[in-house]
């Protein structure tokens, strides 16, 4: 007989866990990075107060409040408003005088977690005459996130840092505009808040559902395998218009993808591209 290690042994069990909840629940993390994936596990093991991974699928698969909480350790929500300065000052620079031409502005953030991003990227449209011309459609798997996202609500305590990032990004108002103060919170004026769709939509499992002027994903790819990443540029290729831009956080990659040769680099640092054919 012969017995597998520890590590073998949790590999096996992974592998299990991940069929289980693909079948049962639709959530496909099969593709996802195994080191990642490890370490959100365990987490999960030991958030749940259970000594092995097998006794999490067990739980997860007769406990959808169990699953929920698991999701929430997978979902990246890791996120801040004006995130990389930088980046927003390089997409005013870059990518607002092309979208000046277009007629209408169809937007895509996928992997949007509690929204800040695309209350950000709404917020430069505004600044730049284009708002009132766009629709952002705002995607994330996670439902929970997606509920904080749409009501648009954030600790007032991180208003000082948002609004250093929003001026170091370019910001040319007042950012206490943008929202109104209640106690403790903020909320996101009705202005903003009404021209993004939120919706939930999983990049491993769902397809296009629109066609697109810009598809912005920043920070997710990071945690997929190649097979997975390759998936999803498909996806993002098929759902871009021509000539539009796709940008990809920056430490993600599109070179070596089966799609790299039907993009032009527009700033290599923020790995912001355009589709050329």
């Amino acid at each position: 007989m012969v017995y597998k290690g520890k590590t073998e042994l949790e590999d096996i069990e992974i592998i299990l866990l991940l069929e289980g909840i693909y079948k049962h629940y639709g959530y496909d993390f099969r593709n996802y990075s195994i080191s990642s994936m490890k370490r959100r596990i365990n987490k999960s093991v030991e958030e749940e107060g259970l000594q092995t991974i097998s006794g999490f699928q067990e739980k997860v698969l007769h406990d959808s409040s169990c699953m929920t909480r698991f999701l929430d350790n997978v979902s990246i929500n890791v996120t801040a408003m004006f995130r990389d300065p930088e980046f927003f000052q390089v997409f005013r620079n870059k990518v607002i005088p092309e979208l000046k031409k277009y007629p209408f502005i169809r937007i895509w953030h996928a992997g949007c977690s509690t929204g800040e991003e695309v209350y950000s990227m709404a917020i430069i449209l505004k600044e730049e005459g284009l708002l009132e011309k766009t629709r952002i459609y705002a995607t994330d798997m996670n439902e929970r996130v997606l509920k904080e996202a749409r009501e648009g609500i954030f600790p007032l305590k991180r208003m000082q840092e948002y609004t250093s990032n929003y001026l170091a990004a370019g910001g040319s108002s007042s950012f206490s505009t943008y929202y109104l103060s209640k106690h403790n919170s903020v909320i996101i004026n009705n202005e903003i808040k009404n021209k993004i769709v939120w919706a939930q939509h999983n990049l491993v499992t769902d397809g296009s559902f629109n066609e697109f002027d810009i598809i912005i994903c920043r920070n997710v790819m990071i945690y997929f395998n190649e097979a997975l990443q390759n998936h999803v540029h498909k996806l993002f290729y098929e759902s871009l218009a021509l000539p539009g831009f796709l940008v990809i956080g920056s430490k993600e990659n599109l070179r070596f993808s089966p799609h790299e040769k039907n993009y032009s680099d527009v700033d290599m640092k923020w790995k912001i591209y355009r589709k050329t054919k």
